[in-house]
C-alpha cells in the first residue's frame, strides 16, 4: 500500500524576504519583571539546558530528523534478482512441497472413474460382479476401461471424482488388448478429461503413478518405475495372450484394472490391464502390465500420436 506523500508548509509569513515593507505599529510597552524574578527564571532555563535528559532528547530528535531526511531522498530500496533468489531459496528450504508423484496423482484424479458392473443372481436379483477403474479420455463422457471389468454385465455404474453417479453403455471393444470404451449417460458439468501422451520417448526407469480402486478401495495411488516394454501377458482367467505391454512396478491389485498409468506430469501413457500372478492369491508381486495409450486410444477411434 502506497504511503501518502508528506508535505511541509511552503507559504511564507509576513516579513519574510521578498514581502513588501509594511507599516509597523508600536507595541505597548511590556511590564518589566522584578529583578529577583527575572534572575530566577534565567537560572531555571540554564539548569534545564544543561540537564543530561534534555541533551539526550535533543540528540534523539536530531537523529530522527536526519534519518527521515535521508529516507525521503533515497526512497525504499529496490528489489534485486539476488534478493528474489534468496527469498525463493528460503521458501524451498522451509516449506514442505508435494512430491512429483503427489502432483501427478492430483492432476489425473478428476479423470479417474470407479467402474462397477452388475449381473443377476439365480433369483433374478441384481448383484455386483466386479469393480474396476476407468479414465475419462474425452470430456463428453467417453471412458476407457478393461473389457474384463464390464464383460457380461447387465448394468454398469460409474462414480466420478466429484461423487456423482451415472449409468454407462459399452460403445466399443478391443478384445485383443482387453479394452472397452464406455459412454456415460449423465455427465458432470465440470468433467475433466485426462491428457494423453506418446510412449515413444519413455525408457525403463522412468517414474510412473498408477491410480485406481484396488479391492474397491480408493482412489488409491501407487508410485514406481517402468520396468520394460514389449512384454507379453496371459491372464489367468482366459487363454488370450496380450502383447506389446508396458511392464511397471507401481503396486497394482484387482480393482486397478482399467485405471491410468501416468507420468510425473500427470499424463496418461497406459491403461493398467493385469498383474503377474505366480500363485493363486491374486496379490501384487512387483510386476504389472499396461496397454500403451497408443493402442488404448485407437480403441476409442482417436487418432494416433
Amino acid at each position: 500500500m502506497r504511503k501518502p506523500a508528506l508535505y511541509s508548509p511552503s507559504r511564507r509569513g509576513p516579513g519574510a524576504q521578498g514581502d513588501a515593507p509594511q507599516a509597523v505599529t508600536p507595541a505597548p510597552a511590556a511590564a518589566v519583571a522584578p529583578p529577583g524574578r527575572l534572575r530566577r527564571w534565567r537560572q531555571g532555563a540554564t539548569r534545564a539546558a544543561g540537564s543530561p535528559r534534555t541533551l539526550w532528547a535533543g540528540m534523539a530528535l536530531l537523529a530522527a530528523l536526519l534519518a527521515a531526511s535521508v529516507w525521503q531522498q533515497t526512497g525504499p530500496k529496490a528489489l534485486t534478482q539476488k534478493d528474489i533468489d534468496a527469498a525463493v531459496l528460503r521458501t524451498l528450504t522451509t516449506q514442505n512441497l508435494p512430491s512429483q508423484a503427489a502432483r501427478a496423482a492430483e492432476k489425473i484424479r478428476p479423470a479417474v472413474v470407479r467402474v462397477m458392473s452388475y449381473g443377476k443372481d439365480k433369483k433374478g436379483e441384481e448383484q455386483e460382479q466386479g469393480v474396476g477403474t476407468g479414465v475419462v479420455i474425452v470430456d463428453k463422457g467417453i471412458i476407457l476401461t478393461n473389457l474384463h471389468v464390464v464383460q457380461g454385465a447387465q448394468t454398469i455404474k460409474l462414480v466420478f471424482s466429484d461423487g456423482s453417479e451415472s449409468g454407462a453403455t459399452v460403445t466399443g471393444v478391443q478384445a485383443q488388448n482387453d479394452l472397452a470404451v464406455l459412454q456415460a449417460h449423465t455427465i458432470p458439468d465440470d468433467l475433466i478429461a485426462a491428457t494423453m501422451r506418446s510412449t515413444g520417448d519413455l525408457v525403463p526407469g522412468d517414474h510412473v503413478v498408477a491410480v485406481g480402486f484396488p479391492f474397491g478401495i480408493g482412489p488409491s495411488v501407487s508410485h514406481g518405475v517402468i520396468s520394460g516394454f514389449g512384454r507379453a501377458f496371459k491372464s489367468p482367467e482366459g487363454e488370450q495372450e496380450i502383447s506389446n505391454l508396458i511392464q511397471f512396478d507401481a503396486a497394482a491389485n484387482p480393482g486397478n484394472s482399467g485405471g491410468p498409468l501416468v507420468t510425473m506430469d500427470g499424463e496418461v501413457v497406459g491403461v493398467v490391464t493385469g498383474i503377474l500372478n505366480p500363485t493363486s492369491h491374486r496379490t501384487f508381486v512387483g510386476i504389472g502390465f499396461a496397454v500403451p495409450i497408443e493402442s488404448a486410444a485407437s480403441a476409442a477411434g482417436l487418432p494416433p500420436f
